[in-house]
């Protein structure tokens, strides 16, 4: 049996790989290490909490003892480290916890792989490791930093952070990196485009704006709202992911997104006409005392753009078309109605993980710019 080590597995993308890969392989173990922040949510695992090939356990990357304990006691064939802080809002309002989780927990991390993983030295003097592993560090298009109009992020495109989030995760690409290079350990580096998707905390663009349709509050837009981004289904970054971690060369750097380029204003209002569609034709969401006048484009409320922002993102991920064989499955118009779908059928689960502190830090934040 396969033992992996999934850090921040209570999160968003992290909560659909576990389900994603205890669905597919009834011959992997998964340890799901998270601190459980306020984006961190055991609610996302209700469906595999009693499965026995699944351990949660609850702390953080930078704890180096309890991540050696881990290894010492599960001998992990692989870590897949999703563990990161993510809101590039809340990087620019403190930078500190981005640096300590996202560049030291990753440095934890691959210190803990290296000391478990390896045998002794090769013929050569670098260090030899036992046969199977793989380090897996799951990363971000942002480490690219912003597009004109044309053109695509390649995985030998300069590297260009604009933002204290997008900065933290790439310089956690880079000690990833330096392991291989330096170490010669077993590494691969995803960069993907946005996702979307079930389970997402209600803080970033799609399911913020569903809910708010669903409360009747404003929509927040950034500027003009033209900024674009390359839309890539959480399932289909699943997949990605399981074919980069089987099949990936050891020492690559693969892209992975959804070929659906959309400007965020276009993505407000879509959901604004969906969501109206699906309340006025469902009468089981009745009951929900939605006010359907409410939800319109009346809604939508330009705010000061944010700092450094970003203005295209558009991800080329030819290499692992064609070097891997995978591709996207998902249209952007299906996978947005099952998605939009989710939310209106998982109002328990948004109810569960909006708490207070959520809601107020969300109002002052709108409400000063």
């Amino acid at each position: 049996m396969k033992s992996l080590l999934v850090t921040g597995g209570a999160g968003f993308i992290g909560s659909n790989f576990i389900h994603y890969m205890l669905k597919k392989y009834d011959d992997y173990r998964i340890v799901n290490l998270d601190i459980l922040t306020y984006a961190g949510n055991l609610e996302n695992l209700k469906g595999v909490e009693n499965n026995p090939n699944y351990r949660f356990v609850k702390g953080s990357i930078t704890d180096d003892q309890l991540v050696g304990k881990l290894f010492r006691e599960e001998d992990f064939d692989y870590v897949i480290n999703f563990a990161a802080e993510s809101h590039v809002d809340r990087s620019i309002e403190d930078p500190a916890i981005f640096i300590k989780t996202n560049i030291m927990g990753t440095q934890i991390l691959l210190d803990a792989a290296k000391k478990h993983w390896q045998t002794g030295k090769d013929s050569q003097g670098y260090p030899a490791y036992k046969e199977g592993k793989k380090f897996f560090q799951v990363s971000t298009d942002e480490a690219y930093g912003s597009l004109g109009e044309t053109g695509m992020f390649t995985e030998t495109t300069n590297l260009a952070p604009n933002s204290p989030y997008s900065a933290s995760k790439t310089s956690a690409d880079l000690i990833v990196r330096a392991y291989s290079e330096t170490f010669k350990m077993p590494v691969n580096i995803t960069r993907c485009s946005n996702n979307y998707g079930p389970y997402q905390f209600p803080e970033k663009l799609i399911p913020l704006m569903i809910v708010n349709c669903l409360k009747g509050k404003s929509l927040p837009v950034y500027g003009d709202g033209m900024q674009i981004r390359d839309w890539l289904h959480v399932k289909d970054h699943c997949s990605a992911i399981d074919s980069v971690l089987h099949k990936g060369k050891p020492g690559e750097v693969y892209n992975v997104g959804g070929n659906n380029e959309k400007a965020n204003i276009d993505i407000v209002k879509l959901i604004i006409d969906t969501v109206r569609e699906k309340l006025s034709s469902n009468p089981d969401l009745s009951n929900h005392n939605y006010q359907l006048s409410t939800i319109n484009y009346q809604l939508i409320k330009y705010v000061e753009d944010r700092l450094g922002h970003d203005r295209r993102y558009a991800i080329d991920n030819t290499k692992i078309t064609t070097e891997l064989g995978w591709s996207p499955s998902y249209t952007f118009e299906t996978g947005m109605s099952q998605t939009i779908d989710w939310y209106l059928n998982n109002q328990d689960w948004l109810n569960n993980v909006i708490n207070k502190d959520y809601l107020e830090y969300y109002d002052k934040m709108y409400s000063s710019k």
